[in-house]
């Protein structure tokens, strides 16, 4: 049963379109995970669901008894109210008067709450987000809204809230970054690009191999255009045909075809690894001790980090991750033992909480307070240079920082911390608040980097693809070391994982093959790119061995040729027009890939055809004008 629809929706924050003539639907009981780089309108589109935003155009339409919750980003609250009155309030109704108590306590234990009476004003930002996620899930609404649900959560928490999630009865639209997540709970994921839609009925491994044949098809259609082009042109520039009545058709096909916007490939983020040298003494740890009050963090801690470790930091929340990091980079002296570090250490640290960011400064000149010029693989770079490389080009360097979303001040801080060309890199949740194509980019810088890695993550998947080891913090502050990955830590121990270790493995192995397809596609469309350049080479000696053969004797049209010439302009038209309305059909039919499929390659075929039929009408062309000429030296000579 259909939940809620929208049709056309347009949607601009100041001079951006976030959503331009969009389209969407929720069916009852689906699971869709909605993607997309920062600033492209994800939380916008979730609230526009909620009800909490409106839209410039398009309509929203949805049942007259389904109701919706909604968990924001940042969610607000009632000042002086106590966790449990906020949760009781958010969900009582007369059904479950009696059983709602017992159903909120139930949910603050599983988020990791035991005092209920504590003042939500005097929480961290990571439990207040935990206090509505409590809320959220208690509501028995037919469509749940969540945006961010699994940041500040930590595994084992994630993996719970994944089984909870499967087995909700109603509908669910989440924005998360964590592709374990989208993998395991999803049922369709929704892209958000350039303002458009792009719906897939799959999960989130689905969904990359769909989209990898979706880009491939851009990419071929993009060398038809490239093809039709060329015979335009060639047509075009015969002359004198082309000044009659018959031809403006195809005149104005070939302005259209010179003026088309391009398949562009979608937008990443690149980063050219950049470190400092770093000497033999690196990171040392010895019998390092932290506490606060009756209650130690980390106790008799020794540790020596090699030049080239990656290394995961893995524990509940609470447990003293963050102190450690504070302690590695010397932000926190330890109460006992001490730390060494290298005369050549440089480090870069990513915290939780970002630096604070001036609202009125500009992005350009937020970077050149790093550095100007910045030294990379590929030689000297410009800030400018650099910021382009993230996604800030043209006026949005020169934009505020206050009218950048979240996510991309997250971002733009990232690229601050690298451009300090460090050689120390300490990551304290970097998978908060960014995309996933920032992420997939800075584990690829990261494979690169020449230097030491160490990572705070609740991400599953960014600890399996980026830390070879393991410090995991145990009970009295106790850390212990393991050398694997996240998922090989959890198979040694013996423990299951909510989130199903067998599938979460699969997927990553999915994810780090998914740039060698890539490769392989890109070698495809190289080799079949020579091969279109030989065949073009055959056909053109071909063709000039025919024109030579035609020298040597008396040009004229055979009976066929003739028939042809007469009937080739309306069977291009008719070509033109069949091209027309297959691609408006495409575009009314932009969601549904079995019938966009059908048509796409029904749309390939018909240019198939136009392209073979210009080739005709070209040189059918050439041989009438040199028919008309040789008539004509006939003439003068017997004149």
């Amino acid at each position: 049963m259909n939940l809620l629809t929208m049709k056309h929706i347009t949607k601009a924050y100041t001079d951006k379109i976030l959503l331009e003539d969009a389209d969407f639907s929720l069916e009852e009981g689906e699971k869709v995970g909605l993607i997309g780089l920062n600033g492209t309108g994800k939380s916008t589109l979730l609230k526009i669901i909620a009800g909490r935003e409106s839209c410039e155009k398009g309509e929203l339409t949805k049942g007259s008894r389904v109701m919706v919750n909604y968990l924001a980003q940042n969610p607000q609250f009632p000042e002086g109210m106590t966790i449990y009155e906020y949760v009781i309030k958010a969900n009582t109704t007369p059904e479950n008067e009696w059983s709602i108590e017992g159903e909120a306590k139930t949910m603050l234990n599983r988020l990791g709450f035991t005092d209920y009476s504590q003042v939500i004003d005097n929480l961290s930002g990571g439990q207040k987000k935990k206090v509505a996620l409590a809320g959220a899930l208690l509501s028995r609404k037919e469509i749940l809204i969540l945006d961010e649900p699994t940041n500040h959560l930590d595994n084992r928490m994630t993996e719970w809230l994944e089984v909870w999630l499967r087995e909700y009865r109603g509908a669910v639209v989440m924005v998360t970054h964590d592709r374990y997540f989208l993998d395991l709970v999803c049922s369709r994921i929704v892209e958000i690009n350039r303002g458009k839609l792009y719906s897939y009925n799959t999960n989130y491994e689905g969904y990359l191999q769909l989209k990898a044949q979706r880009e491939a098809a851009a990419a071929s259609t993009e060398k038809k255009h490239a093809n039709l082009l060329r015979k335009e042109i060639a047509w075009i520039q015969r002359g004198a045909r082309a000044r009659s009545t018959k031809q403006k058709a195809h005149i104005a096909r070939y302005e259209a075809l010179r003026d088309e916007e391009k398949v562009t490939a979608d937008e990443r983020v690149e980063i050219s690894a950049v470190s400092s040298r770093l000497g033999k003494k690196t990171i040392e740890l010895i019998r390092v001790s932290k506490g606060y009050g009756n209650r130690t963090l980390v106790r008799n801690f020794t540790y020596t980090f090699l030049r080239t470790d990656r290394v995961g930091i893995l524990g509940p929340n609470g447990c003293g991750k963050t102190t450690l990091m504070k302690l590695i980079t010397g932000r926190e002296m330890p109460d006992d033992g001490r730390v060494e570090i290298g005369e050549t250490v440089k480090i870069g640290y990513y915290a939780q909480e970002a630096e604070h960011m001036e609202e009125t400064c500009r992005v350009i000149d937020y970077i050149r307070d790093t550095a100007e010029y910045i030294r990379t693989e590929d030689g000297t770079i410009t800030a400018s240079q650099m910021l382009e490389k993230f996604l800030f080009e043209g006026a949005l360097q020169y934009a505020r920082i206050g009218s950048l979303s979240g996510g991309e001040r997250r971002r733009l801080y990232l690229a601050k911390v690298l451009m300090e060309a460090p050689n120390v890199l300490i990551l304290d949740e970097p998978t908060n608040d960014l995309d996933i194509s920032t992420l997939c980019v800075l584990e690829d810088y990261l494979d690169t980097f020449a230097g030491i890695v160490i990572t705070v993550s609740h991400d599953r998947y960014f600890l399996d693809r980026v830390a070879r080891r393991m410090l995991t913090f145990e009970a009295d502050g106790q850390i212990t070391l393991y050398n694997g990955s996240y998922t090989d830590y959890f198979r040694e121990k013996g423990e299951r994982l909510w989130g199903e270790t067998e599938q979460c493995a699969q997927l990553h192995d999915t994810g780090r093959t998914d740039r060698q397809t890539q490769k392989s596609v890109s070698a495809l469309e190289q080799a079949d790119g020579m091969a279109g350049i030989l065949r073009a080479e055959r056909k053109d000696g071909a063709q000039e061995w025919k024109e030579q053969k035609a020298r040597s004797r008396k040009l004229k049209f055979t009976y066929k040729e003739q028939k042809e010439y007469e009937t080739i302009e309306t069977d291009i038209a008719a070509l033109e027009a069949k091209l027309t309305e297959l691609e408006g059909e495409m575009s009314r039919a932009a969601t549904d890939f079995v019938k966009l499929g059908r048509l796409a390659h029904e749309k390939e075929e018909t240019e198939n055809r136009l392209e073979e039929k210009l080739e005709r009408f070209v040189y059918l062309t050439e041989l009438a004008e040199k028919i008309a000429s040789q008539g004509q030296d006939g003439k003068n000579d017997s004149g």
